[in-house]
C-alpha cells in the first residue's frame, strides 16, 4: 500500500507525539509516515489522491476544522462499527469528486459485505421537529456525545459530488446502527450531488431534519429503507433511483422504498416544524422476489409533496401508504405516481385522510443518465 509523509504543524489527526523529555521549546513538528485515518481533525487538511487511505477508527471533523477529499481518492474502511466519518457541528468536508473520478469511500474486507463499516455522518445547526418555542437540538446515535439542530437553516457543512458509498451500516445494536449517509440537521448552505450508495445495511440515506438539498441519488440493495426521513426534514431530493436487484433478500422486518417521518420516531406529534419536504423524479425498483413493505411510506405528521414517481416491477404489500399507529401522514400531502407492473398484495393505496394521491402514466421517474458515472447497468 502507497505511504506519504504528513508534516503537520498541529495534530489534525492525533498522530503527532511529544518528547518526554521537554526542555520547554516547541518541537519541531516529526515527519509522520501514515495512510492511516483516524481522530479529530480541527485544521484544513486535504488528501493526497495518489495515496490509497485505511480508515482505522473514527474520524471525527470537528468545528473548525475542514477535511478536503479531492478527485479519484480512495479510503477503505476497516471492518467495525467504530470505523466512520463523522462531520460535527462547525466542522466542514469537501469531497470534489468527477464524473471521471469520483470519491471512493468503502470496506476494506477482501470478502467485503453491507455493514462491514459505519458510514458517513454530518451534523449541521439547522431546525429539527421539536416542543414550541425552544431551539430544538438532539444527539448523534452512535455517538451521543455529539449534538445537532440549531435556527440555521442555511449552516454550511460543506460539499459532496461524486462519491461513492459502499459495504456501509455497521451496528452495535438493533437500535443503534449506520446508514450510509446520514444527514442530522444539515443546512441549506450544504451542496449534495452525485452519490451512489450500493450495498449498505440500514437505510442508504437518512435525513434527520434540516433543510439540506439532493441531487443525482442512487441507491443499490440497501438493506432497509432506500430514503429514508425524520425529525423535521424541510429540503428536496431530487433525481433518485433505487433498486433492490434480481436475488436480494433484507435482514429486515419492514423495508420500503421510502420511510417518511414527520417527527422523530413518532413519539412527539404535538411538535412544530414537522417534515415537509419535496421528492421530484424518483424511480424505486424491485427487480428481486422479496416482498417491498411499502414502495412510499407516509407517516407521522409528514408533509410530502411527491411528483414524478415511479415505481416498478416486484412486489409490494402496500404501494403508497399514509397510515400508522403513531400518527397518519399529513393530509396536505400530495402524491402523483406510476404503478410499472407491482404486483401489490395489500392496497395500491392507503389514503385515510384523503390527502392529494393520484396515478399518471405519462410519468418517467428519474433520469438514469444521470448516474453513467457509477458504471451501472440499467
Amino acid at each position: 500500500m502507497k505511504k506519504t509523509f504528513l508534516y503537520l504543524l498541529l495534530i489534525p489527526l492525533g498522530l503527532f507525539s511529544c518528547n518526554d523529555d521537554d526542555d520547554g521549546s516547541t518541537p519541531e513538528p516529526e515527519p509522520i509516515v501514515s495512510n492511516e485515518l483516524s481522530g479529530d481533525i480541527s485544521t484544513d487538511i486535504t488528501l493526497d489522491p495518489s495515496v490509497e487511505y485505511k480508515l482505522t477508527g473514527s474520524l471525527l471533523v470537528v468545528e473548525g476544522g475542514k477535511l478536503r477529499i479531492p478527485a479519484g481518492t480512495v479510503i477503505k474502511a476497516e471492518k467495525g462499527f467504530n470505523k466512520y466519518i463523522l462531520v460535527e457541528q462547525g466542522g466542514q468536508i469537501f469531497v470534489n469528486g468527477t464524473a471521471d473520478k469520483p470519491v471512493k469511500i468503502t470496506s476494506a474486507e477482501a470478502n467485503p459485505n453491507p455493514g462491514d463499516w459505519g458510514g458517513l455522518i454530518i451534523n449541521g445547526r439547522a431546525k429539527i421537529s421539536g416542543p414550541t418555542g425552544v431551539v430544538s437540538t438532539s444527539t448523534t446515535e452512535i455517538n451521543p456525545a455529539v449534538i445537532y439542530g440549531g435556527e440555521d437553516n442555511n449552516d454550511n457543512s460543506g460539499v459532496l459530488e461524486y462519491l461513492i458509498l459502499e459495504y456501509t451500516g455497521a451496528k452495535s445494536s438493533a437500535d443503534i446502527e449506520h446508514n450510509g449517509l446520514t444527514l442530522n440537521a444539515v443546512g441549506s448552505g450544504t451542496k449534495i450531488e452525485n452519490i451512489y450508495i450500493p450495498n449498505g445495511s440500514d437505510d442508504a440515506i437518512e435525513f434527520f431534519g434540516g433543510s439540506v438539498n439532493v441531487k443525482n441519488l442512487m441507491v443499490v440493495d440497501s438493506d432497509d429503507d432506500m430514503f429514508d426521513v425524520t425529525q423535521g426534514w424541510t429540503g428536496t431530493l431530487d433525481n433518485a433511483y433505487g433498486v433492490w436487484k434480481s436475488g436480494y433478500t433484507s435482514t429486515e422486518s419492514d423495508p420500503r422504498g421510502a420511510e417518511l417521518d414527520g417527527n422523530l420516531d413518532g413519539n412527539t406529534p404535538s411538535d412544530v416544524n414537522q417534515s415537509d419536504f419535496v421528492f421530484k423524479n424518483i424511480t424505486i425498483v424491485n427487480e428481486s422476489t422479496f416482498e417491498m413493505q411499502d414502495a412510499v411510506k407516509v407517516r407521522r405528521g409528514a408533509k410530502a409533496t411527491i411528483t414524478n414517481l415511479l415505481v416498478k416491477g416486484g412486489t409490494s404489500t402496500d404501494l403508497i401508504d399514509l397510515t400508522d399507529g403513531k400518527g397518519n401522514g399529513n393530509a396536505t400531502s400530495t402524491i402523483e405516481y406510476k404503478n410499472e407492473g407491482v404486483t401489490v398484495k395489500g392496497q395500491e393505496v392507503k389514503n385515510p385522510d384523503n390527502a392529494t394521491i393520484n396515478s399518471n402514466d405519462a410519468i418517467t421517474g428519474a433520469n438514469t443518465s444521470a448516474f453513467s458515472w457509477t458504471g451501472y447497468t440499467f
